[in-house]
């Protein structure tokens, strides 16, 4: 492709990887509530997930899940669900108001801050979404020039999508981490935990509501 057409998808990127969604608000939630570190379990949740369905997209599956509008459904449906549990969860923590300070270790999002909880919530919420798969499909063509060869450029696309998307993670989770000292106020981590479970309630019944 030329330099042209990459500092396009550049930009592109750039700002579809900044809007907000699930991905983003589990990765600062889970900054605020286990710091940077071990939040890079939930990154590289997320991303694993990311990087496996636009792989798939390539392979085809767009086109099967387009052809199969049941599947495509019964994925979405699923994915909405567990996103929706994810909020009633978050909603329901138990905060310790009895003690000096709430504690942040709440089992909303992961049961501990172990890389492999965190791991497992980031792949399953980023997986939770089949349109990432259609929307793959859709986009990375558009940059893909068909007279050469086609798995380096994807390779290209690939990589540069990581390379920006994690540093958005990067951003989200520093951003949790700095509100984290204000949510040691028990009233504060309540209200944290009823808007951030609000959130991915919504974004849950979002994406069951919204038709492809």
């Amino acid at each position: 492709m030329s330099l042209q057409t990459w500092w396009l998808y550049v930009v592109t990127v750039f700002f579809v990887s900044a809007t907000p969604g699930p991905n983003m608000l589990l990765v600062m939630t889970h900054g605020a509530r286990h710091g940077l570190r071990p939040s890079l379990g939930t990154m590289a949740g997320c991303m694993t997930a990311l990087i496996a369905m636009m792989s798939i997209s390539a392979a085809g599956l767009g086109a099967v899940l387009k052809a199969w509008p049941m599947l495509f459904d019964t994925l979405r449906y699923a994915g909405a669900a567990y996103l929706i549990y994810l909020g009633y969860k978050s909603w329901r923590s138990p905060v310790d108001t009895q003690g000096e300070a709430a504690t942040l270790a709440t089992p909303a999002l992961a049961a501990d801050a172990s890389f492999g909880k965190l791991f497992k919530a980031g792949f399953l919420v980023a997986a939770s979404n089949p349109k990432a798969i259609l929307f793959a499909a859709a986009f990375l063509p558009q940059f893909i020039d068909p007279t050469a060869a086609k798995v380096p450029q994807f390779a290209i696309l690939l990589g540069t999508f990581a390379i920006i998307e994690v540093s958005w993670y990067l951003v989200y989770a520093t951003g949790g981490l700095r509100i984290a000292p204000y949510l040691r106020e028990a009233r504060v981590l309540k209200a944290f935990n009823r808007i951030s479970g609000g959130v991915f309630m919504g974004f849950g019944a979002l994406m069951a509501a919204v038709h492809r």
